[in-house]
């Protein structure tokens, strides 16, 4: 007897099981290409409706059709069992949440499911208390605030001005386009790194006299710019992204990112950083500069040389951030400037969005008023021209001290005209003065984000022999950033470098490298221990 004929068809209950865990299988998988394809939490939605549809058809018509073979209680059992599934489901996806989901999901989820926020921002690590940045003790370096705000100071950089460490260009590169634009050797770049760390050594461009009289229009705009919607922590790549496309470069924002933060959750990318990458991997130029006014950008735009600002920026139902914004025009008599914007748009027809004179000053200010301006080699005489004393690294330093001090003498409780004597002083090598600057305004309620993006007291704390203050804002840092900041931990090796404590010091370059593998002041700190 053939003993196939003892086998029976598998039972029509687990077909039906088959089936639904197929469909569900094959729904997932839409929603991943979904998701990868758009990158938002949002576009999962329908297909998690769906899934929820066919799973719950599924038990009911289940339960109905083979009602008559299951057992009696099915329906007890099928209830217990779904609690007990949304139960652990809900447990499950809070801790994940809190401690596993990469922070950039975390703010994903925040923003695309606005009704949760509150819920979610519960589960979220607490920010500093009051949300700002820890004090110094009053008068700690036992100097007169006033005397940090005199006029005239003369005094020179201490550091030497050193060669950058040549960087090998990427195959990223720009399309010819009708006015084919030259490519600068990257021998030096104009940048404007804190003097005694081994990035990329800031040089001068040629000086020339201020133009103060230099015509210009009411009113200009720039075009050619195509705008790109951050990704996450992204403005800076984005932005440059966008300025580069004026010039017909054919890269994206991750190709950029690449270069700028390879890690996705680094929260800051530097002017310096977005000045090093513009010099050694493209095919035109920039420079930045703090201490730039609003008479500046305009006659940056109106010579059509594209530029970058950093500005604060604070979102509905969030706190004070730093953010990347993309000048593309201004109007003297609407008294506005015309902005790209990564996250916000380009405002009404693409003309950019509409920023008055002085809510626009006012955010900038918060950054020593950093610009970074760009472009083609063979019209660098004329930027040159445009910035004027600026042209020169140090002048540019000086100018930017003597506004921050004048806004300091005007309100002595400005927070962030304090920070910018103190960042102009640090760019200037006084680091005495630095540091009782800073000391000033960590007494006036400094964001706790600030150190995210300006490290300046780092560099005049640690010149000065203040080790306690590097730790205690380097930990503050650390512990407020999802531990995403690598100049937070750079700074810490240097104190430990300092202390002897080498293995510590080595330990904490380490960590700066993996949060940003392209970080070459860690890198060469690494290397010389």
């Amino acid at each position: 007897m053939d003993q196939r004929s003892n086998l029976h068809a598998p039972p029509r209950l687990l077909l039906w099981v088959v089936l639904a865990f197929f469909l569900l299988l094959v729904i997932g998988g839409l929603g991943g290409i979904a998701y990868f394809s758009s990158g938002r939490l949002s576009s999962l939605l329908p297909y998690g409706v769906i899934a929820l549809l066919v799973l719950l058809i599924s038990v009911i018509g289940g339960a109905f059709l083979f009602r008559r073979t299951l057992p009696r209680l099915l329906w007890l059992w099928l209830t217990f069992g779904v609690l007990a599934l949304v139960i652990a489901a809900a447990v499950g996806g809070t801790l994940m949440f809190r401690n596993n989901l990469p922070p950039r999901y975390q703010e994903q989820m925040i923003t695309e499911v606005p009704f949760m926020s509150g819920f979610f921002r519960s589960l979220m690590p607490a920010t500093p208390s009051g949300g700002s940045l820890p004090t110094a003790a009053p008068n700690a370096g036992g100097v007169n605030p006033l005397d940090l705000l005199g006029t005239g100071s003369t005094a020179t950089p201490q550091a030497q001005i050193t060669e950058e460490v040549t960087v090998e260009p990427t195959a990223i590169s720009l399309v010819p386009s009708a006015t084919p634009t030259s490519t600068l050797p990257p021998t030096f770049i104009p940048t404007d790194a804190p003097v005694i760390q081994p990035t990329v050594a800031p040089t001068d461009l040629p000086v020339v006299e201020a133009n103060t009289e230099r015509p210009r229009a009411l009113s200009a705009r720039m075009y050619g710019f195509t705008h790109i919607q951050q990704d996450w922590n992204n403005c800076g790549p984005a932005n440059v992204t966008m300025v580069l496309s004026h010039y017909g470069w054919q890269g994206d924002q991750y190709d950029a990112a690449n270069f700028l933060k390879p890690v996705d959750e680094d929260k800051n990318v530097s002017p310096n950083e977005i000045v090093n990458f513009v010099n050694t991997q493209t095919g035109v130029r920039a420079v930045t500069r703090i201490g730039g006014d609003l008479e500046l950008l305009k006659q940056l735009i109106f010579n059509n040389i594209p530029l970058i600002i950093e500005t604060e920026y604070t979102p509905e139902g969030y706190d004070w951030i730093g953010h990347y914004r993309t000048v593309v025009g201004y109007d003297d008599n609407a008294g506005v400037f015309y902005v790209y914007d990564s996250y916000l748009g380009t405002g009404v027809a693409g003309e950019g969005i509409t920023v008055p004179y002085s809510d626009f000053d006012e955010g900038w200010k918060a950054f020593s008023r950093v610009f970074i301006a760009i472009y083609d080699q063979p019209r660098e005489s004329l930027v040159t021209d445009v910035l004027g004393e600026r042209a020169d690294l140090t002048q540019a330093n000086q100018i930017a001290l003597e506004m921050a001090q004048e806004e300091a003498r005007a309100d002595r409780r400005d927070r962030f005209a304090w920070f910018n004597v103190g960042t102009a002083f640090t760019r200037l090598g006084q680091y005495e003065e630095a540091a009782n600057a800073f000391d000033i305004a960590r007494q006036l309620d400094l964001p706790f984000r600030i150190m995210w993006y300006q490290f300046s007291p780092f560099e005049a704390y640690f010149n000065v022999g203040r080790f306690d203050d590097v730790m205690v804002l380097a930990e503050n840092t650390i512990n407020n950033s999802a531990q995403q900041i690598e100049e937070a931990y750079y700074w810490q090796g240097r104190v430990y470098e300092a202390q002897g404590r080498i293995s510590d010091a080595s330990s904490a370059f380490q960590v700066a490298l993996r949060r940003n593998p392209n970080y070459e002041a860690a890198q060469t700190a690494l290397a010389g221990l």
